[in-house]
C-alpha cells in the first residue's frame, strides 16, 4: 500500500509506492529523459560513451542517468564506460553497492569487531567465576 507523500523533484502531494517515487508529472517527465537517453545510447557510435559525454549530449543530469542504471533500466553489461558510484568511497563500479577495497576494508572491520567482542566475552566469564575459601582447620 502506498503512502501520502510530497514529490521530491516538485514537492507534490502524490501517493508513494515501491515502485512510483516521484508524482505523475515528474514520473512522465523522467520516462521523456530515459527515451532521450536510450536513444542516444542505442547509436552504435554512443556505446562506449561516458556518464559526462550523456549528460553533455542528451542535457539529462547525471544524478537521474545513475537512477536509471540503479534500477536496471541501462544495462551496464552493453555500455563498457558506465557505471556509478561505491557508496562509500564514490570510486567507478559497474556491480555491487561498494567497490572491492571499500568492502575488504568492511570486512576487515566486522572480523576486529567480533574479535573485540569475543575478548569481551572471555574477560565477563572471568569476571563472573566464583570462588569459595574454607580456611584450613587446625
Amino acid at each position: 500500500m502506498g503512502e501520502l507523500s510530497n514529490c521530491p523533484e516538485c514537492y507534490k502531494l502524490f501517493v508513494k509506492t515501491q515502485f512510483k517515487t516521484v508524482c505523475d508529472a515528474c514520473y512522465k517527465e523522467e520516462e521523456h529523459k530515459f527515451e532521450v537517453v536510450y536513444g542516444f545510447l542505442k547509436q552504435s557510435k554512443n556505446r562506449t560513451a561516458t556518464l559526462s559525454n550523456i549528460e553533455e549530449h542528451t542535457g539529462v543530469e547525471e544524478e537521474l542517468i545513475l537512477k536509471f542504471i540503479r534500477q536496471g533500466r541501462i544495462q551496464l553489461a552493453n555500455f563498457p564506460n558506465l557505471g556509478y558510484p561505491c557508496q562509500k568511497c564514490g570510486k567507478l563500479i559497474r556491480e555491487n553497492k561498494l567497490c572491492i577495497s571499500c568492502g575488504k576494508d568492511i570486512k576487515t572491520q566486522l572480523f576486529e569487531l567480533e574479535q573485540e567482542e569475543d575478548r569481551r566475552q572471555k574477560v565477563t566469564e572471568k569476571q563472573a567465576t566464583y570462588y569459595t575459601f574454607q580456611p584450613k582447620n587446625n
